[in-house]
């Protein structure tokens, strides 16, 4: 407190300066039109930086909960997109095949690990059994296919990515397309690109072809896009050729997934599994 005070005794006239000399400003902008103006104006311009730069801060440290929120908007809009696809079209608009109505549940997922330089690829999502993930779920993302889910606990799972050489997806050519074949990562070392293999030499491809999932299975929907073609003639045998696509999957850049849930899937499964018995 003494050495307080001592400060103050000491710089006693820098202080005064300061008080008489706001004491002034004061006073010539109250009585002064033109500096009040002046004044007001520049307080108005100062306090709007301040402000603009405080809500930016806001915004970014926002950002984690405000991805979250797009992530499920994302979710329920893919949802009823899928429903509408369900959509009977040679019938009236309102008139919805029963089988496709709901079939489908996203589940909204963050992306806590991830591999990509390695020879078998892995990722790790935040959500769990008790949020309804289950083994042999596919994963997705707002810009295509991301793997299928391998191993599960209560608050995380674990997804083999498509960037793994045991990964296989059935794909078409495009979404009307006849031609089908198996999408694979393989011995590949770049994230970008896959090869899809079995397609049948006579098949006509050309660059810049779209590749979609072909709803063969139960762990995506049909449709959706996988990539598109960079190179074709790749030739695997007499009667089928491969073909290299880049990938719309961006793998260095997942934050959020979704986990794609079908409720048909048990029963698909169930009944395709009678024909190796009744054969």
């Amino acid at each position: 407190m003494r050495n307080l005070w001592l400060f103050l005794v000491r710089y006693n006239a820098f202080f005064w300066f300061i008080l008489f000399f706001v004491f002034s400003i004061l006073l010539v902008v109250r009585n002064n039109n033109f500096q009040r103006t002046a004044f007001v104006n520049s307080s108005n311009v100062l306090i709007g930086f301040f402000y603009e730069k405080s809500n930016s801060w806001k915004s970014y440290l926002a950002l984690s909960s405000t991805n979250e929120e797009l992530a499920l908007e994302n979710a329920r809009l893919r949802q009823k997109l899928e429903n509408y696809i369900g959509k009977d079209t040679l019938s009236s608009a309102h008139l919805v095949d029963s089988i496709d109505v709901d079939r489908y549940q996203f589940i909204v997922a963050a992306v806590v690990n991830n591999s990509i330089h390695q020879k078998s690829n892995f990722l790790t999502l935040n959500k769990g059994t008790k949020d309804g993930v289950e083994l042999g779920m596919g994963v997705i993302t707002s810009n295509g296919v991301v793997g299928s889910v391998l191993n599960v606990s209560r608050h995380f799972s674990t997804v083999k990515s498509l960037l793994h050489p045991e990964t296989k997806i059935s794909v078409t050519l495009d979404s009307t397309a006849d031609a089908f074949g198996s999408l694979v990562w393989g011995s590949n070392t770049d994230s970008r690109y896959a090869m899809i293999r079995d397609i049948p030499n006579h098949v006509k491809v050309y660059k810049g072809q779209a590749v979609f999932t072909s709803g063969y299975s139960t762990l995506y929907p049909k449709g959706i896009k996988v990539g598109h073609i960079v190179e074709t003639g790749i030739t695997s045998g007499e009667s089928f050729k491969e073909i290299r696509i880049l990938l719309t999957t961006e793998f260095s850049n997942l934050s959020h997934v979704y986990v794609v849930k079908d409720r048909l899937a048990t029963e698909k499964i169930e009944l395709e599994a009678t024909n190796n018995d009744n054969g």
